[in-house]
């Protein structure tokens, strides 16, 4: 089920971009949660809201705390949510790319641009997931919020982030799931540890450090190779 938020310190579009999108989902036949937000400051006053959602409508334009400041927070901590600026204005589409927003709308133009946001919300999602046979059941997991995948004895667990993080476990050998997900931006830290770029915040004093504070140990033989591809990667986005 999709999490949505809308994040608007005006009633009038927060229910017109909820309506919107309750037609949209009942017209493609999807389920999803929306929950509704008055202020930026609402919105990330509960750290889970900050990896909760999959998509975020943020208005720009709030008091106090406004939705580029929003996003940026969003960003420091989760790279996964696609966010979707709303406003009024056309001033701020440079700081949009800042936070890699995935859309910047107008007020004016919402009946067809929170339809056409869906459209490329859901489109980018479906090349990002990837089905696997757990000891769960099967699961179609999305890419971007799996944060590593580690090799436990004849099982291979994926660290997963929701709500909070979930733990997926598979009979298969780190080397078969590598190559499953190499076209992903996987990169193999320790024998044990295949781990996200995405979710990679720095690299070094041997050290791997996510974006949820978590340290993964890399072996001094990889290091090098390491730091070398978490620098290509952040440099190719």
């Amino acid at each position: 089920m999709l999490k949505i938020a809308i994040c608007d310190d005006e009633k009038y579009y927060r229910d017109r971009i909820e309506n919107l999108l309750k037609a949209y989902l009942q017209e493609h036949n999807l389920n999803a949660e929306l929950v509704l937000f008055q202020s930026g400051e609402s919105f990330i006053s509960q750290q889970e809201n900050l990896v909760k959602y999959d998509i975020v409508f943020l208005d720009i334009n709030m008091n106090e705390m406004d939705g580029i400041e929003t996003a940026m927070r969003i960003r420091r901590f989760y790279s996964s949510t696609y966010i979707i600026f709303v406003t009024a204005f056309i001033d701020y589409a440079l700081e949009g790319y800042k936070v890699n927003a995935v859309r910047y709308i107008m007020k004016n133009t919402l009946e067809i641009s929170v339809r056409e946001s869906m459209d490329a919300v859901l489109e980018k999602m479906r090349h990002l997931q990837v089905g696997f046979d757990f000891l769960q059941g099967r699961q179609n997991i999305y890419i971007d919020n799996l944060l590593y995948v580690e090799s436990k004895k004849h099982k291979a667990v994926f660290y997963y982030m929701d709500v909070s993080i979930t733990h997926y476990e598979i009979y298969d050998k780190l080397d078969h799931i590598e190559e499953e997900l190499s076209e992903y931006g996987f990169f193999r830290i320790h024998k044990s540890y295949l781990v996200n770029l995405k979710h990679i915040r720095k690299v070094n004093n041997y050290e791997a450090v996510l974006d949820t504070g978590e340290s993964l140990p890399i072996p001094r033989r990889r290091f090098q190779a390491a730091k070398e591809a978490f620098a290509a990667y952040k440099g190719a986005m």
